[in-house]
């Protein structure tokens, strides 16, 4: 029972930090993806190159997926039961996977180089903390898959 708040206390405080991040991505990203849609790409918060139109609209698109994992395993930690985790992993799945293309289109961002402003580099600077927050949170929802499957198969 100690294993299972201990995995509880985690994953609450993680959440917060998931919630707040996807909301910054939201912000920055729909900001700039305004920006850039009004013809104003050589704003000196925005730059950018070739790939920050597609950067702009997968980085919104795995913001959205994210609050909506956020959301999910929100309502798992209320619940703590097993149809609840198994919403709430794959959902986490889901949102890994997308923020992982945005990941890749960070850097080919990056690669490409040019002037890309402050927001931009914040934006871009966030999609990667939210990939890394997202994988320790999945990681925290795996382990209790596998210990809830673990439990059944042992008994």
């Amino acid at each position: 029972m100690a294993i299972g708040r201990l995995g509880r206390g985690l994953v609450s405080p993680l959440l917060a930090v998931n919630f707040v991040v996807y909301l910054i991505i939201l912000g920055l990203a729909g900001w700039s993806l305004d920006k850039y849609i009004n013809g104003e790409q050589n704003h000196p918060h925005l730059g950018g190159n070739t790939s920050t139109s597609f950067l702009l609209m997968f980085a919104l698109i795995s913001g959205v997926i994210g609050v909506c994992s956020v959301m999910a395993g929100f309502m798992h930690l209320r619940a703590w039961r097993s149809d609840s985790l198994a919403a709430a992993s794959s959902l986490a799945i889901i949102s890994a996977s997308v923020t992982a293309l945005a990941i890749g289109l960070v850097c080919k961002e990056i690669i490409l180089g040019g002037h890309r402003g402050k927001r931009l580099q914040t934006l871009e600077a966030f999609v990667i903390i939210s990939l890394l927050s997202q994988l320790l949170y999945l990681g925290l929802l795996l382990g209790g898959v596998f210990r809830y499957y673990t439990n059944i198969f042992m008994k």
